[in-house]
């Protein structure tokens, strides 16, 4: 569907209030007209070393980057070549790979590797509430970007059956950023990560821009923009960071100090710059609020497509390890974060009260990724091209519960998240009925005692 970015915004200082937050809007935001032309432009480095790494990998017999695309999903059917190791490889002999070897191991001047350090801590600090904010407000939230999600929906990587895969990747790469230092410096398991997303990228935006020039229908550049372009990739690092510090974290009652902010920002500017994603607009608190809040102005926009790809994250995670958690639960979480206008705009269905109530005594659990068991990823993801556009799948469809899940349900009459938020609410009710009892016992016997003759003189 076309987007218009006509600037209905003025530049004058004045309160504002867009998908429950209230803010100042103030001539340094960014009207959807200021931001409009980022459509246009994207990672051309990376777009440019990734054509020289398609020729290199279909030597490999790998799925190339600009392979016809036949619908598959599954990364085992054919053997891919590591892009990262192809990367470094063949960085001493080309002029393109070997730009962009250059820049992501050139480390900027901006970066502290002590406030990178304090940025990570900051992270695992808050690691349950972070989690749960990244899940539920920054993922299944950040599809209210109708313009984005048209990107996603044409790579089948949102389906129902795929959805939770997808998501266990992303948290693993999240994991790894904030691991520890040398993790995040060159070389590093979250520096890989970062890079080999970065070639993700531009292999998913050729692929989409390739059979647009064959079928223009297929996707619309001049009203979409390029396909996951430099307002895109802003869009996403702003859900990492700006999103988790002003909206996430406060919502479940945190709220970080001046210090843990600007430090949480740096590492995320890095890693910025390690995927090829402007970063200046994260140089201060001030400037990375202000992002975020023209963000939610100019790119929020929820549409059929962000409803089936929303709802298709609650499918694909409802029921499974490691926390069981019913579909209702997890609608309740999404009311809770993202509140009601986006999540009616967004079709999430309205949580009954019991949930709803549910959610005032949350528990929060980590998540375990490697054990397959009991709900992990299972492996080390490689973040291959393995979700192709093409032709054959024009678009992602609203999927049912995947078999799993509908097993885990008949199996598991509450999940363990459910289980123990219900016993902490009850628990949290006795004691407030109990203190509340005493006060009440003790109340009446000060009065009883102050209005005995004897006791009142004493008072005198």
């Amino acid at each position: 569907m076309p987007f218009s970015y006509h600037n209905k915004q003025d530049k004058e200082s004045s309160w504002r209030e867009r998908w429950g937050v209230k803010f100042r809007w103030t001539p340094q935001h960014l009207t959807p007209t200021d931001l409009q032309p980022m459509i246009h432009t994207y990672d051309t480095l990376a777009t440019e070393a990734a054509e020289h790494l398609d020729y290199m990998s279909s030597r490999f017999s790998d799925v190339g980057f600009s392979g016809e695309g036949n619908g598959t999903t599954q990364a085992e059917e054919r053997p891919r070549r590591d892009l990262y190791e192809l990367l470094q490889q063949c960085a001493a002999n080309d002029h393109d790979t070997g730009r962009l070897w250059k820049e992501i191991n050139t480390v900027p001047d901006w970066v502290d590797w002590e406030q990178i350090e304090r940025g990570q801590r900051v992270f695992y600090r808050y690691g349950g509430p972070t989690i749960t904010a990244l899940t539920f407000m920054s993922l299944l939230g950040g599809m209210g970007s109708g313009r984005t999600v048209e990107t996603l929906n044409r790579t089948g990587g949102f389906s129902a059956d795929v959805v939770r895969r997808r998501l266990l990747e992303t948290l693993q790469h999240t994991l790894h950023v904030t691991q520890d230092l040398e993790s995040i410096k060159p070389g590093g398991d979250g520096f890989v990560d970062s890079v080999r997303v970065r070639l993700l990228h531009a292999a998913v935006r050729r692929r989409v821009l390739q059979i647009a020039a064959v079928n223009p229908s297929y996707y619309n550049v001049e009203s979409l923009g390029i396909p996951i372009n430099d307002l895109d990739c802003v869009g996403t690092i702003n859900t990492f960071s700006a999103t988790v510090i002003w909206m996430g974290l406060p919502r479940q009652g945190i709220w970080l100090r001046k210090q843990e902010i600007t430090d949480y920002l740096a590492l995320w500017r890095y890693v910025a710059y390690l995927m090829g994603a402007p970063h200046e607009w994260m140089s201060t608190p001030a400037s990375a609020r202000r992002m975020m809040e023209s963000l939610l102005v100019a790119e929020i926009q929820p549409t059929a497509v962000s409803a089936t790809l929303a709802n298709n994250i609650i499918s694909g995670l409802q029921c499974q390890p490691p926390t069981y958690a019913s579909r209702q639960f997890m609608c309740a979480m999404t009311y809770w974060l993202n509140g009601r206008e986006l999540s009616e705009a967004l079709e999430i269905e309205h949580p009954s009260m019991y949930y709803s109530v549910l959610l005032a005594r949350k528990a929060l659990h980590k998540v375990l990724l490697h054990d397959k068991s009991q709900g992990g990823l299972g492996y080390t993801a490689r973040f291959n091209l393995k979700f192709i556009p093409s032709l054959d799948r024009p678009s992602t469809v609203r999927g049912s519960v995947p078999p799993e899940s509908r097993k885990n349900n008949n199996t598991k009459s509450s999940s363990s998240v459910e289980r123990t938020a219900l016993v902490t609410l009850l628990a949290s009710a006795a004691l407030f009925g109990a203190s509340a009892w005493c006060c009440v016992r003790v109340g009446k016997w000060v009065i009883s005692w102050a209005g005995s003759s004897g006791n009142a003189k004493r008072f005198l």
